[in-house]
């Protein structure tokens, strides 16, 4: 027996697409003016809250590849917003840390992010939105922070 597959518009992979592109297009605008990416943000947005760390860490909690980071980190501290050291004891090893200039880029924008969520918040309920992350959370396989 041949199995069918979902409609489209109950499949999980596109509906989380299609949902990504909602969730990211007021984001996308309010950083239209910064002259930084979506992926440069999420790595500001780690470091303000976590503080310095090592380079894999970092790649882990920002949700990129580790080429990319390290691409992204060469770009963030040639704009000035991050600073870049290599560890005393192993010279592969660097930690990457938030400039005042990158935790500038972060303060200007925490109302109107804040406002962004608020706005999730609003359309889908404040329980949901919980539970929303919650389950997305479970397909997560690197949930465990």
């Amino acid at each position: 027996m041949t199995k069918t597959l979902p409609s489209t518009s109950r499949s999980l992979p596109i509906a989380l697409i299609r949902a990504r592109e909602g969730v990211m297009a007021p984001i996308r605008e309010m950083l239209a003016e910064t002259g930084i990416t979506e992926q440069q943000w999420r790595v500001l947005r780690v470091l303000a809250e976590f503080g310095v760390m090592d380079a894999k860490t970092l790649a882990d909690r920002s949700s990129l590849l580790f080429p990319s980071l390290t691409r992204i980190a060469a770009t963030l501290r040639d704009k000035g917003l991050v600073t870049q050291t290599r560890d005393d004891k192993d010279r592969r090893r660097q930690f990457i840390q938030i400039t005042q200039a990158g935790q500038k880029i972060i303060d200007d924008r925490t109302v109107q992010a804040a406002d962004i969520v608020a706005g999730f918040k609003s359309t889908l309920g404040a329980q949901d939105y919980e539970t929303l992350l919650d389950l997305l959370a479970r397909l997560d396989p690197g949930a465990d922070d």
